[in-house]
């Protein structure tokens, strides 16, 4: 098992990552156009199935096909020797390490090898969550989508670096494949069943590569991940949310609204400035109305607590008001402290006096913990502003809370 301080590098053979660009990428592909180009090239049904299995299927997780060769269920040499050349199943990303948090959260550091962000680098995030006694414990992955992000929320680090590109679906879904890989490899048995799309990037900034990744995903003959445990989050970029939900209403949406009133969402959520609280919190109450009929409809609303900021008694019981035609459970997040940063977390009590508000109102609020926050592999923690070409820039501070942030 890994140790909970140190640094794991996984050293990969330098294959040809440039050939890669001009092979056709499996793990951009759904079982469906799997088939479809199976049929294609002249190979049956049968053909996609072994592929998708060696792909995705516990315990597989193939990085080349010719290392299937002469295995039970592998590859013949002929498809290989025809096929080596066209196709690839490599998703574009060489993993780069493993840092472990004191909570023994793991944060996996990505090189893109291939894309438009090539030479970028990405962070997932496995994250490892321990129930009650005699409860199973189970991992739940954060995925980016994104090296950078355009949002530039100014509490996050990851919006400091600005968008450097958009992942593809296969650079999605092999983040899944190499953490699966990897826990396999260090005999850690826990099961991964929860995928939050909360790393780095605005994922319905790259909505189609989220939508393509979920649906691989899904998929039972592979990764089989229930539909109820993925979790796509947004800043809240209205078009999109209404589309999201049309094309995947079983996924969960998380909205960051992280302010209740527009002077101070459009300081820290500078898309705010687009999508409005009004039109925003109108739209949820569109898609997830609390009078609807389907009660299983509803949205996570997330909301970060910046000490003077945000974190007031008023601000609890306008985010009431706000919700009150929106079905909607909400999650309190700790601010994690990043280098540059000039906001501090709210204190201890404020939030339980917050969260009670909500809960007396009839809501029901939940405390996100700080999890990898000693390794900067917490929430708003993720990136590396270094790789950026110009830094994203922080906006100036509305005079009234100039006394409860730093200069």
């Amino acid at each position: 098992m890994p140790s909970t301080s140190g640094r794991q590098f996984q050293q990969q053979a330098p294959r040809t990552h440039a050939q890669h660009e001009y092979q056709l990428k499996l793990k951009s592909m759904t079982y469906g156009e799997l088939e479809e180009w199976c049929r294609s090239v002249g190979e049956s049904a049968k053909r996609a199935m072994q592929l998708w299995r060696w792909m995705y299927a516990d315990g597989q997780w193939m990085s080349n096909i010719e290392d299937t060769v002469g295995t039970t269920t592998g590859f013949s040499q002929g498809f290989v020797d025809k096929f080596n050349s066209k196709i690839t199943v490599s998703g574009g990303l060489e993993l780069k390490e493993v840092v472990t948090a004191k909570d023994g959260t793991r944060k996996m550091a990505f090189k893109l090898t291939e894309g438009p962000a090539k030479g970028g680098v990405i962070e997932t995030v496995l994250i490892p969550v321990v129930r009650e006694a005699g409860q199973r414990c189970r991992i739940t992955i954060c995925l980016s989508t994104q090296v950078g992000c355009a949002m530039n929320c100014q509490f996050c680090y990851t919006g400091r670096m600005g968008l450097l590109g958009n992942l593809s679906t296969a650079q999605v879904v092999e983040q899944i494949v190499h953490a699966k890989r990897y826990l396999a490899e260090q005999g850690d048995r826990t099961p991964l069943t929860n995928v939050v799309f909360m790393g780095m990037g605005e994922p319905l900034h790259n909505m189609e590569v989220v939508l393509n990744a979920i649906e691989i995903m899904k998929c039972p003959l592979g990764l089989h991940m229930s539909p109820g445990k993925l979790t796509v989050s947004t800043v809240g970029l209205v078009p999109e949310i209404r589309e999201f939900v049309s094309r995947s209403s079983k996924v969960q949406l998380a909205v960051s609204l992280h302010a209740t009133t527009d002077e101070v969402r459009d300081w820290i959520v500078p898309v705010n400035r687009r999508h409005n609280l009004e039109s925003l919190v109108s739209c949820l109450g569109e898609l997830f109305p609390i009078d609807g009929e389907d009660r299983s409809r509803i949205v996570l609303i997330e909301y970060i607590m910046l000490r003077g900021v945000n974190d007031t008694e008023e601000d609890a019981h306008r985010l009431l008001n706000l919700l009150s035609k929106v079905r909607a459970k909400i999650n309190l997040i700790l601010f994690n402290p990043h280098a540059g940063t000039k906001f501090l977390p709210s204190e201890t009590e404020v939030v339980s006096r917050f969260r009670s508000i909500l809960i007396q109102g009839g809501r029901v609020c939940t405390v996100r913990d700080s999890r990898g926050d000693d390794e900067m592999a917490a929430c708003g923690q993720l990136g590396d502003i270094g790789l950026a070409f110009k830094p994203a820039p922080m906006l100036p501070t509305p005079e009234k809370f100039t006394a409860v942030v730093a200069a």
